[in-house]
C-alpha cells in the first residue's frame, strides 16, 4: 500500500491504580471514531493502539496498601481496562499493550541506550517538589495557595532529594520550536498548541528519568545500572513504538516493509496520530517528541488534546464520591430495558455529542437521561421508525441513491477531529428530515397523490441511508441496524433503536 493507505492512532495508557473512569472512556471513544472513519469510510489500513501503564510510584503504593502482590494487582486492573473495550463498542482489532510486557521492557531499554548514545542521559543529585498523582516535578507556579498540585490538590507534595539519571530536555528547545514551525497543525486545538509553544519558548529544564531501586523497585531496570529503574513517564511513552514491535520489527523481512516502518517509521510517520487529555499536553507534545529526536526516530504527526469531564460542575474526585464509572452507566441503562448494544451506543452518543471535543465537559445522570430521550429515543430512533413504516405502508423500498453524498459535513468535521460538530451535523440532518415530514406529510398525501408521496418517501429513505452511513464511526450498532432494515423494509424488520426511558 502507499503511504496514504496507512493510518496509526493511539490513546494514552491509563494508570492501573484505579478503576476505569468516564474520562478515559471519552478518550477511547474519540479515538475509536477516528479509527473507524479511516478504516470503514476511507478504507485505510489502520493500527489502533491502547493499553495500560503499569509502573510508577503510585501503582506501587496502591498495590502495597492493598496487601497484594504487585504483578497480581496490575494483572487484575489491566483486565478491567481490556474488558472496557467491548463495553464501549471499540473496534475489535485494537492492539492492547501493557508496559509490563516483555517486548515493551526490551524496547524501553533499547530506547534508553539510544538516547544515552546520543549524549542525552546523565546523572546528578537534585531536590524537587514532586506530585505522585502527576508523576511530575512541580514548580511554585504549578501549586495552589496550600502548596499542593493544581490537578491533584488532595495529595501531599513530596520532597525528593536523591541522585537520578536525567534526560537532556534543554538541548531540544530549538529543535522542538523548529518542528512546531514546520508543522503548524501539530497540536489540535490551536489554543493547546499555543500553550505548548509558549512552554517551550520559556526554556526547558532537564527532567529525571530514573528512580532509586532501593526506594521504588517497580519499574523497567536501567541498562547497566542495577541500582535504578526508569521513571514511569520515560518508560510509558515508549509504548507508542513498542506496540509496533520496535526495535525488533524495525527491519523489513521477506521483502515486506517492517510493521514499525509502515505505521510510524520512514514510510508511515506522516500518519501517526496521538490523542490525550489536557494534563498530558507537555508529556505528549514536548517530552516525547524530544525523546524521539534523541533516539533518532520520526516524530508524531499530530497530537489531539481533549478536556476533562466534570460531575455536576465539580471535578470528579473519589473523596467527593462523584467519579462516573462507564461500567455503572451501562449497567444502569440495561436496568432500564436497553440491551448491551443500545446501552453502548447511548453512552457513545453522550460522550460525542454532549461532551466538548476539546474543552471540559460535564456529566450528570439527569442530563444523560434528558439527552438520551431527546436525541436518541425521540431523535434517530423515532425518525427511523417513521420513515420505514411509511415505506412499508406505501410499498416503497427503493431510496434515490443519487442523493448519497460521498463527502459531507460530518465527514469533514471528523477529518479535523471536531467530533462534537460531526455529531451535531448528523443530528441536523435528522432535524431536517423531521421538518420535511411535518411539511410534506407523505403519510397523508399517499391517499390523494401516491406518486408524489412515493417520491417524498424515496427522498427520506435516501436521507436515512446517508444518516446511517455517517453514523458508522460514531454509533456503529445503530448504523448497522438501520442499514440492515433499509435493505428490506418490512414492518417486522423495523428496529427499535432506542426505547424511551424514565
Amino acid at each position: 500500500m502507499s503511504e496514504s493507505d496507512k493510518f496509526y492512532i493511539t490513546t494514552t495508557l491509563p494508570y492501573v491504580n484505579s478503576d476505569p473512569h468516564l474520562g478515559f472512556a471519552l478518550e477511547m471513544v474519540q479515538a475509536d471514531v477516528i479509527a473507524r472513519y479511516h478504516r470503514d469510510i476511507l478504507k485505510q489500513d489502520i493500527f489502533f493502539n491502547t493499553g495500560t501503564d503499569e509502573h510508577g510510584q503510585k501503582v506501587f503504593a496502591k498495590a502495597k496498601d492493598s496487601g497484594r502482590d504487585i504483578q497480581e494487582y496490575v494483572d487484575e486492573y489491566a483486565d478491567k481496562f481490556r474488558q472496557l473495550m467491548p463495553a464501549l463498542g471499540i473496534s475489535p482489532d485494537i492492539h492492547f499493550v501493557r508496559t509490563t510486557d516483555k517486548h515493551h521492557v526490551a524496547a524501553a531499554q533499547e530506547f534508553w541506550r539510544r538516547c544515552n548514545k546520543a549524549g542525552d542521559i546523565y546523572k546528578k543529585i537534585y531536590k524537587i517538589k514532586y506530585c505522585v498523582g502527576c508523576e511530575l516535578e512541580k514548580t511554585e507556579s504549578d501549586l495552589d495557595e496550600n502548596g499542593r498540585c493544581l490537578i491533584h490538590p488532595h495529595l501531599e507534595i513530596e520532597l525528593i532529594d536523591e541522585e537520578n539519571y536525567f534526560f537532556r530536555f534543554s538541548k531540544y528547545q530549538q529543535p522542538l520550536l523548529d518542528y512546531y514551525e514546520a508543522h503548524p497543525d501539530f497540536v489540535v486545538p490551536d489554543f493547546r498548541f499555543n500553550e505548548i509553544k509558549q512552554f517551550v519558548k520559556n526554556g526547558l529544564q532537564d527532567f529525571s528519568i530514573s528512580r532509586l531501586k532501593s526506594k521504588m523497585s517497580w519499574g523497567v531496570p536501567v541498562p547497566d545500572d542495577d541500582q535504578h529503574v526508569m521513571y514511569v513517564w520515560f518508560d510509558a511513552l515508549i509504548n507508542y513504538v513498542s506496540t509496533l514491535g520496535w526495535p525488533s520489527s524495525a527491519k523489513a523481512t521477506e521483502g515486506k516493509p517492517a510493521l514499525f516502518d509502515e505505521y510510524w517509521g520512514v514510510i508511515g510517520h506522516e500518519n501517526a496520530i496521538q490523542i490525550a487529555g489536557k494534563d498530558n499536553l507537555r508529556q505528549q507534545s514536548a517530552m516525547w517528541q524530544a525523546m524521539l529526536m534523541s533516539a533518532g526516530l520520526p516524530n508524531s504527526k499530530q497530537i489531539i488534546i481533549h478536556g476533562f469531564i466534570n460531575s455536576g460542575g465539580q471535578k470528579m474526585s473519589k473523596s467527593l464520591g462523584n467519579v462516573a464509572d462507564p461500567y455503572a452507566i451501562i449497567d444502569l441503562l440495561k436496568s432500564k430495558g436497553l440491551n448491551q448494544e443500545q446501552a453502548t451506543d447511548a453512552l457513545r452518543y453522550y460522550l460525542l455529542r454532549e461532551i466538548s471535543t476539546f474543552e471540559d465537559g460535564d456529566y450528570t445522570w439527569e442530563h444523560f437521561l434528558e439527552t438520551y430521550n431527546a436525541g436518541l429515543a425521540n431523535g434517530i430512533g423515532n425518525l427511523t421508525s417513521r420513515i420505514l413504516k411509511m415505506a412499508c405502508n406505501a410499498e416503497c423500498s427503493q431510496p434515490i441513491y443519487g442523493l448519497y453524498k460521498t463527502a459531507d459535513e460530518s465527514a469533514n468535521y471528523i477529518e479535523t477531529f471536531e467530533l462534537q460538530k460531526a455529531a451535531d451535523a448528523i443530528w441536523q440532518q435528522i432535524k431536517s428530515c423531521d421538518e420535511f415530514i411535518q411539511k410534506n406529510e407523505p403519510f397523508k398525501v399517499i391517499k390523494t397523490d401516491k406518486e408524489k408521496a412515493i417520491k417524498d418517501i424515496q427522498h427520506l429513505l435516501s436521507e436515512l441511508r446517508q444518516i446511517a452511513i455517517d453514523l458508522q464511526p460514531l454509533l456503529p450498532h445503530s448504523s448497522e441496524q438501520i442499514l440492515k432494515a433499509l435493505k428490506d423494509p418490512k414492518l417486522e424488520n423495523i428496529p427499535r433503536l432506542f426505547p424511551r426511558i424514565e
